[in-house]
């Protein structure tokens, strides 16, 4: 296992800023993970109130990225990092960019719950989605528990479950065309279907960015538009290294 962890400084200010603002990222990533499982729970069981609350408290995550995204800028003017402790700190703002992100995608699912409750729709329309739902919900608590521990190899299996999210959205993308072309009345059913089905692909893309921050930050190597082999290949040469 490739993992890091922040170096001791000669400041104890400076160690607990840098750990306040891990800690203050996995608290906003929490509240994400919350968002998705009441929007999971609001197209699983038509919940009105689970899909209401995702729907109109976006805005508690919009807050925590202004908020530590203020951190990372303090702690660029006053401690001017260098090495590991900026790396930390590019990853960190890069990360809650990708979860305020999810934020939003989520909040679209939750909208969209919304707009069908108590449509005939039927509900062969959702079983492939929520099944998406439910692993990019497993992607994104993996990749934050790897976040946690700074793991690169456990973020380079979120990374590797990527292209399977993407068959997934192929595959429910099919079926749901062919609803539309069996019944044009459905038309506007799919529509919203569809919407949730592109959300869920996005969000399984943001907790593969963040896989990738994770990985910049432990090896020092920017992985981003690099192959999943290329990446294992890096990995288990970096691995050897250490």
């Amino acid at each position: 296992m490739a993992s890091r962890q922040i170096p001791v400084h000669i400041s104890q200010q400076f160690d607990k800023e840098l750990n306040d603002l891990r800690a203050n990222v996995l608290t906003m990533g929490g509240l994400v993970e919350d968002h998705l499982n009441r929007a999971l729970t609001a197209l699983s069981n038509e919940d009105f109130e689970a899909a209401e609350y995702v729907a109109t408290h976006d805005y508690k995550v919009n807050a925590f990225e202004v908020e530590i995204d203020e951190e990372c800028s303090r702690i660029l003017l006053k401690r001017q990092p260098a090495a590991g402790d900026l790396r930390l700190v590019l990853a960190v703002s890069k990360t809650i960019t990708d979860l305020e992100r999810v934020g939003d995608e989520v909040e679209k699912v939750g909208r969209m719950a919304l707009d069908l409750m108590g449509s005939d729709s039927p509900k062969s329309y959702y079983v492939g989605i929520l099944a998406m739902g439910f692993h990019v919900k497993k992607m994104l608590h993996d990749v934050l528990d790897a976040f946690a521990r700074m793991d690169s190899q456990a973020a380079f299996q979120v990374a590797q479950q990527d292209p399977q999210v993407d068959e997934e959205n192929d595959a429910i993308m099919r079926h749901l065309i062919t609803y539309m072309m069996e019944d044009p009345r459905s038309i506007s059913q799919v529509l919203n279907a569809v919407l949730a089905v592109r959300a869920f692909e996005r969000i399984g893309d943001h907790a593969n960015n963040i896989g990738e921050y994770i990985i910049y930050f432990v090896e020092g190597k920017d992985v981003r538009h690099t192959s999943l082999q290329d990446i294992e290949q890096e990995l288990k040469l970096s691995s050897k290294r250490t």
